[in-house]
């Protein structure tokens, strides 16, 4: 139960802001939090994983604050946060000794309801306090980085 939990929690995470499962499980596996040698997602624990997964999550946190950036219930943007859910999912579901397989399934599930949970409460706490989009955007970032690595390091 606690691995299908954890695989969620950092699925929702993606679903907020799509590389930020991954970014985390990626830390987690190279701080040696997971345990991916020997799997095919063993890749995740390098430093170009690290590097590369970290970076694309801080370019993600600039560029949601883009007018043009499309919204994540778009099929584009959310097929992404499915995959990089379940790939953060897997992650951990290797890591906490479950399956690939089951984490996967878990994360993109998690990623779904972090896409469209987060969608819903950003328009509307946006509407509610009558803010401008980058005062919630940014809580929000803070707490799908909170969400992953917190999840990621159950373990």
């Amino acid at each position: 139960m606690g691995v299908a939990l954890w695989s969620f929690v950092i699925g929702v995470a993606s679903g907020l802001r799509a590389f930020t499962g991954p970014a985390a499980a990626a830390w987690a596996a190279h701080l040696g939090w997971i345990n991916l040698a020997g799997s095919p997602l063993a890749f995740m624990g390098t430093k170009w994983a690290v590097g590369v997964f970290t970076l694309l999550a801080l370019i993600e946190y600039v560029t949601d604050q883009l007018p043009s950036t499309p919204a994540r219930t778009v099929p584009m943007q959310l097929g992404a946060r499915l995959v990089l859910g379940a790939l953060a999912g897997a992650c951990l579901g290797i890591g906490g000794g479950s399956s690939l397989i089951a984490g996967a399934v878990c994360g993109a599930i998690g990623a779904l309801v972090g896409t469209l949970g987060g969608y819903r409460a950003r328009i509307g706490l946006k509407q509610a306090l009558g803010v401008p989009d980058i005062a919630v955007a940014i809580p929000e970032d803070l707490i799908a980085i909170g969400l992953a690595l917190f999840a990621a390091s159950r373990f």
